[in-house]
């Protein structure tokens, strides 16, 4: 069989390995397809030849990456809540999906102080309910849960958590997602041991990216700010986090799902971020940002007194790095530049799904 390349150039040289036609009409089915990770995911699964389809609220911002990008061009798109089961599982019959990629959350932590009843509804009962679908749908081969790195109770340690370690998120938003792990593990041990369906969690790190306009979020507020011509407000610049491009991330979920769909053995818990050197404290980020955007710009330190935050989290992805021989391909410089392009693309009217195509086929080649 023939094997597509995608070579992540690191200090390791290390490899991470396709089957190019793999995913070519596959029946994909992602929630929450119409946020920000959702967006980029349902593109690149376009554009690698998979019959994709989404399940997710309404785009979440305005503006949005989904519409700006006009995904909806290219999949089939069912708008329901993930907290509704008989909506949800009418997608499944419809849909038939083969693979699964579950992003659909509240992942906001100031917001989850604000609803955490919605918040746990979401993220726990949401997690239930796609869980229960695939149980009862016999098409399904490959399941990936997409959680957060702030699923581990936080011990403010210099060294990274390991998938081993206790989960206990602090926050309504941390802690929900630590029980939609939970529950994905209690599903998986006691309904798919004896079926042909590998299920596996990916804990990921902050990422960045074009078409990112939530809020709370350290480059949609610089974006904010040039936009309106005002100094950025950085209320944390000390709070140390591990960022990435989009893409990073969204290419090790399509290997996990891939490898898991031909071998079983293959199905666990992965973190999945960045190295040590893409672990920065916020006003470092936002640092370079100000350098690669230019114009003159500039941030302030502005502690505004909301809720608690971790200050430093980091994430070992060395399971990820043994199991699949990956490595991260774009450092945190090269993705700013990356968001700056696109961003200064939009800003000028200029040709949205032609720069998303650009980006994922330069970081696939």
């Amino acid at each position: 069989m023939e094997v597509w390349k995608c070579a992540l150039e690191s200090v390791g040289g290390l490899k991470m390995f396709f089957d190019k036609d793999f995913y070519k009409n596959k029946r994909v089915l992602v929630t929450g397809h119409t946020g920000f990770k959702g967006s980029w995911l349902c593109k690149i699964l376009s554009n690698i030849g998979a019959d994709v389809s989404g399940y997710s609220l309404k785009p979440p911002t305005e503006p949005a990456l989904y519409t700006i990008a006009n995904i909806d061009k290219d999949i089939k798109s069912f708008i329901g809540d993930i907290r509704d089961y008989p909506s949800l599982k009418k997608v499944f019959d419809e849909v038939k999906p083969e693979i699964v990629f579950h992003l659909a959350a509240q992942p906001i932590v100031r917001d989850s102080y604000q609803d955490p009843v919605y918040t746990y509804e979401t993220n726990v009962m949401g997690t239930v309910n796609i869980l229960e679908c695939i149980r009862v749908t016999d098409s399904v081969v490959s399941f990936l849960n997409i959680t957060t790195d702030k699923v581990y109770k936080n011990n403010e340690w210099e060294w990274g958590y390991r998938e081993n370690e206790p989960l206990d998120g602090y926050d309504p938003y941390s802690n929900s997602k630590s029980c939609s792990e939970l529950v994905t593990h209690a599903y998986r041990n006691s309904f798919f041991e004896d079926r042909k369906v590998s299920i596996s969690t990916a804990r990921a790190g902050n990422v960045i990216g074009g078409g990112d306009f939530a809020n709370d979020r350290i480059i949609p507020d610089c974006i904010r700010a040039v936009i309106n011509n005002k100094d950025i407000i950085v209320r944390n610049p000390f709070s140390t986090r591990p960022y990435q491009h989009v893409l990073e991330p969204l290419a090790a979920y399509l290997m996990i799902a891939y490898k898991q769909y031909n071998n079983k053995d293959f199905e666990g818990y992965y973190n999945v971020g960045p190295d040590d050197r893409d672990c920065f404290e916020t006003g470092r980020l936002v640092d370079l940002f100000v350098s690669k955007w230019g114009d003159g710009i500039k941030w302030i330190n502005q502690y505004d007194g909301g809720p608690h935050e971790a200050n430093f989290l980091k994430l070992d992805c060395s399971k990820l790095k043994k199991v699949f021989g990956w490595e991260p391909k774009w450092d945190l410089e090269v993705a700013i530049e990356k968001v700056v392009e696109w961003n200064k693309c939009w800003l000028s009217n200029g040709n949205i799904r032609e720069c998303m195509d650009n980006q994922i086929s330069e970081f696939l080649k």
